[in-house]
């Protein structure tokens, strides 16, 4: 009987002890380093328990075709710029001081972008957030933009449609992809949680695939990936990848957390998608295509016919 007194009284504060109040990623989660892991990130925040959370593994056979999805227009994205890039403790951040801008993809307005950061596995595998018919790539790059009559990223969230972030994957390459030399020369000098400096000059332009291999992608309604899981962003999730080497991919992994160790793993697992539906681009051109089809086939039916 008082073993089980003893029990019940301390058992609770284990489990507290091991939960602990901040949120962490799996890769993190031990009762040496208490913090709350994704299943539990609603102790940190209860929005993070919401219904149209982020990120999804997106079906591409149950997506459906929409022909609103046009080409992106990049505003300003060429515009070279110098940004305090930080090891915040869960990923790398980098601030974008001057306004570049998207527009179409039909958004009803322009939405300007705040700053970007990114997800990654472990040395170069697995780690991107969303995941392609179940394929999850080496990492993952979230561009934040907010609508143009915001002034605070704080004051968009609070808007359903206030936030809009472009999502690209990476892929393994057997060259490096030199456009992110700086970005990569600057990690090896912010190793630790907190540490900063300024990123030498940098494009979005460059850091991303070429205008014209981004007329594909995907558009649902989801959340922030990490809390508080605001669940106030417009999701557009690009097929083309960016390249980047073994050895480039490698370097995310020699960051670390506040604990000193290795950054790994900086990944939300897939949400449920609780009834909402994904869309693709590309309705247009599956119109148009689906036209030609049909007039080559006429075309050999009259051809074929006899004189």
């Amino acid at each position: 009987m008082q073993r089980h007194l003893i029990v019940q009284i301390f058992l609770p504060s284990f489990l507290k002890i091991c939960t602990g109040a901040d949120w962490c990623y799996q890769s993190q989660h031990t009762c040496a380093t208490p913090c709350n892991g994704p299943e539990k990130w609603y102790h940190a925040n209860k929005d993070c328990e919401g219904r149209a959370q982020s990120p999804i593994n997106i079906v591409h056979r149950k997506t459906l075709p929409d022909e609103r999805l046009t080409p992106f227009q990049f505003r300003k994205y060429q515009d070279s710029f110098r940004g305090l890039i930080k090891n915040n403790g869960h990923s790398v951040q980098v601030n974008v001081p001057h306004q570049p801008y998207v527009i179409g993809g039909d958004l009803e307005t322009p939405y300007k972008v705040v700053q970007f950061h990114l997800h990654w596995g472990k040395n170069g595998g697995p780690g991107s957030e969303h995941t392609i018919d179940g394929e999850q790539y080496p990492m993952e790059l979230h561009i934040v933009h907010m609508n143009e009559e915001y002034s605070k990223l704080e004051d968009a969230l609070k808007d359903p449609i206030g936030v809009a972030v472009l999502g690209f994957f990476y892929e393994e390459s057997l060259s490096a992809n030199r456009k992110y030399d700086p970005v990569v020369r600057a990690l090896q000098t912010i190793m630790t949680t907190g540490a900063n400096t300024t990123l030498v000059s940098v494009s979005l332009e460059q850091l991303i695939p070429p205008q014209q291999n981004l007329t594909n992608y995907y558009r649902y309604k989801g959340s922030l990936t990490t809390p508080g899981c605001t669940e106030s962003v417009i999701w557009t999730v690009f097929e083309k990848p960016i390249p980047l080497s073994r050895d480039q991919l490698r370097v995310f992994s020699d960051l670390q957390f506040k604990d000193g160790k290795p950054m790994v793993g900086t990944f939300r697992p897939v949400q449920p998608l609780n009834g909402r539906v994904v869309y693709r681009s590309g309705g247009v051109v599956v119109v148009a295509s689906t036209a030609i089809l049909m007039a080559s086939f006429t075309m050999a039916m009259g051809l074929s016919q006899p004189n």
